[in-house]
């Protein structure tokens, strides 16, 4: 197997290290490993027969140098349709998994193939618990059981749901179906399903000293943010589990990639985390580019980190209003919402949209930035800093919310890694690790900026955190404003979409490429790629698999809400509901990044 040495988009890591593991690897389960898969996103890709999956993944977590601390993605491919497999063994349905070792700096994918009529493959819960929901959702959306799962049902979908969405036989459009009816009988049966069970959610209706009172919290409530509920299980105001229930914001957007050309795939996108605007955009269309071979300007590079980080504000200022909020301080959100506005009318004058500007492109950017932008910008640069010192004064030296939070909902590194917690989660645990840094992407290996941390993992950190990110996000903004590179706005690799449109007058066959790249889309080269990014929340990853095709085979997103919410039950188990409520607000989470 050639040895890469680029993982991610900037980052050389140690080919020694990395050969000396994939020694360490041959020389412990070589037997077992089944092929050795090339990916142009330098991964490392072992495929293994399922028999031998756990103890290969102890060793990875527990004996292998560098340590793998976190299962960061788990996810299943239906191969029964991909027609470029060179070099891959026969598989109807493949479990992928990516792992992240945070010591190595450096990430290996495992994949274990399954055929259609034994699905079955040995869960991984009991060693990294961050497993629990990524098999349950694999389990929901294509029927792969996992031996020893601690509580497989459906996850995402309601319980009644018949088939499993992500297999590639389920329809994708609502005329694929029969038109929704609900007859008297269906009703009956919708409406038992929706009966209240604790067994099934893993809790006991008693103990040997009381019985416990079930309340529900959402899953329409002002503080879960969204329509997300959580099923708390009490032993009079003490909190004794508290289970999360998601899903009511699913609507598919993996399978939606499936039906979409790489290019209008990119609107979609903005609504995943939809506070973090085109920042939704870079890891989608870096791992496009990726795959065709683009290289993108230098001026595109600023320009996307410069957009990136003004969201990155917009989305830190909300959470910040709303947590304050949430505790019970109702003025800071007003005044944060001006400064939220402000910043999008800089996002609107250069993007022409607000929230969801579906900016960026297959090789750049939509357009170029418009006469004035520095003027604007320099006047957020002027503006901001003395708010965010105010704010410092009226939220976080508040001696009632330093009451309410600090202490509450701890977690240290350890646990981090075990439950998938990335972004300001993990950093405010004292571990100083931002993927900016550790594996720049898009020019940021050309910025000078810091990354806050903090040291005792509680929500009033977490807050801490976020607010100091604001400040180095300025300084970065500050960089861009003085160091915009010259230069085109979009690559003239042809595969770049659409291509530059000043030059569809020139000749009929230019004319022709571009609205085949608009209508169509590009014809990616068959290949895989993961791309992540440092997002609002945590990070974000796009795998996509192009089949040859002008659409993708297998689209999947991995964001930061969905594990950070899933730690829920750990960190809130003796609190009082007044406290769940901090420690849901200190996530910062928003729930179609966790539906997706």
């Amino acid at each position: 197997m050639e040895v890469t040495q680029e993982i991610g988009q900037g980052k050389t890591v140690d080919p020694v290290q990395q050969g000396e593991l994939l020694a360490a690897i041959e020389a412990r389960f070589g037997e077992h490993i089944l092929a050795r898969q090339s990916t142009c996103d330098g991964i490392p890709t072992l495929w293994i027969d399922r028999h031998n999956l756990k103890a290969l993944m102890r060793f990875l977590k527990n004996e292998s140098v560098p340590a793998f601390e976190m299962m960061f993605d788990l996810t299943a491919i239906d191969e029964r349709l991909r027609i470029h497999r060179d070099g891959q063994p026969a598989s109807e349905f493949t479990v992928v998994y990516h792992l992240m070792s945070f010591s190595g700096n450096t990430d290996l994918r495992i994949k274990v193939p399954l055929q259609n009529n034994d699905l079955t493959v040995p869960s991984i819960a009991d060693i990294w618990p961050s497993a629990n929901w990524y098999e349950r959702e694999v389990w929901d959306m294509f029927a792969v059981k996992f031996d020893g799962h601690p509580n497989l049902y459906r996850l995402v979908l309601p319980p009644t749901w018949k088939g499993h969405p992500l297999r590639k036989e389920h329809p994708a459009r609502a005329t694929e179906m029969e038109p929704y009816s609900l007859s008297d009988e269906r009703e009956v049966i919708e409406q038992e399903a929706l009966k209240f069970q604790p067994e099934e959610w893993g809790m006991e209706r008693k103990s040997d000293t009381s019985e416990f009172m079930f309340l529900n919290l959402g899953p329409n409530h002002p503080s879960v943010h969204g329509a997300f509920r959580i099923a708390l299980q009490l032993d009079g105001e003490i909190l004794v589990d508290a289970v999360p229930d998601i899903g009511y914001h699913h609507r598919g957007a993996e399978k939606m990639a499936e039906r979409q050309t790489w290019h209008t795939f990119i609107p979609y996108t903005d609504r995943i985390d939809y506070l973090g605007g085109v920042m939704n955009n870079l890891p989608y269309v870096m791992a496009v580019e990726k795959m065709a071979g683009i290289e993108v300007p230098e001026r595109v590079k600023v320009i996307r980190v410069m957009l990136s980080e003004m969201f990155r504000i917009c989305s830190h200022l909300l959470f910040y209003g709303t947590f304050a909020q949430d505790i019970g301080q109702l003025s800071p959100i007003f005044y944060m919402f001006v400064e939220r506005e402000r910043v999008f009318n800089i996002i609107e004058s250069i993007c022409g949209a607000r929230m969801h500007p579906g900016w960026f492109r297959i090789g750049g950017v939509a357009q170029d930035l418009p006469d004035g932008w520095d003027t604007r910008v320099k006047e957020l640069l002027d503006f901001m800093p003395a708010r965010l010192d105010d704010y410092d004064k009226m939220v976080m030296n508040n001696g009632i919310l330093k009451r309410r939070c600090q202490g509450v909902g701890v977690y240290d590194t350890t646990q981090a890694f075990d439950w998938g917690v990335t972004g300001a989660g993990l950093r405010a645990t004292g571990f100083e690790w931002d993927y900016r840094k550790q594996r720049p992407y898009s020019g940021y290996e050309n910025f000078d900026f810091d990354v806050p941390i903090a040291i005792n993992g509680d929500v009033y950190d977490r807050c801490a955190i976020r607010v100091e990110e604001m400040r180095q996000s300025l300084r970065i903004i500050h960089q861009c404003l003085h160091n915009m590179p010259e230069g085109h706005y979009k690559s003239d690799h042809p595969l770049t979409t659409p291509p530059r449109k000043e030059k569809t007058m020139a000749d009929i066959e230019t004319l022709i490429n571009h609205f085949l790249s608009v209508s169509w889309g590009p014809v990616i080269p068959p290949n895989e790629v993961s791309v992540s990014i440092e997002a609002t929340k945590g990070i974000n990853s796009y795998y996509l698999i192009s089949d040859g095709n002008t659409t993708s085979y297998r689209t999947r997103i991995r964001t930061p809400s969905f594990a950070h919410l899933q730690m829920i039950p750990e960190i809130s188990r003796g609190f009082m509901v007044p406290d769940l409520i901090a420690i849901v607000a200190g996530i910062d989470f928003v729930m179609a990044d966790v539906d997706r």
